[in-house]
């Protein structure tokens, strides 16, 4: 059986921390992609990207992330794809508030 002192389990658990830190810097740095109508889940959810349906887009969906005063934004529902800010899809939520 191993001993494990304090002294390495304090430079294991810091290195640990930012390893972390910085994997999820670089999966946040990612070039992300714009959804398109072709895309499966896209046709799957009715995605287009100028809504018809008044009073409901992306830019107001609760499943919309990042900047809102980009045209294109990434969105929970699509991983790793930007959905137009004056979209919609049959996934669509109002955000509280």
């Amino acid at each position: 059986m191993s001993h494990f002192n304090r002294r390495d389990f304090i430079k294991l658990s810091g290195t640990t921390l930012i390893g972390m830190t910085f994997g999820s810097i670089a999966l946040k740095a990612q070039a992300q992609e714009k959804l398109t109508t072709d895309d499966p889940t896209a046709k799957t959810l009715k995605y287009t990207t100028k809504s018809e349906v008044a009073g409901a887009q992306c830019a107001n969906c609760m499943y919309i992330q990042g900047d809102a005063s980009a045209e294109n934004r990434p969105c929970a529902i699509f991983p790793g794809k930007l959905v137009n800010a004056n979209g919609w899809c049959s996934a669509w939520v109002k955000r509280p508030g």
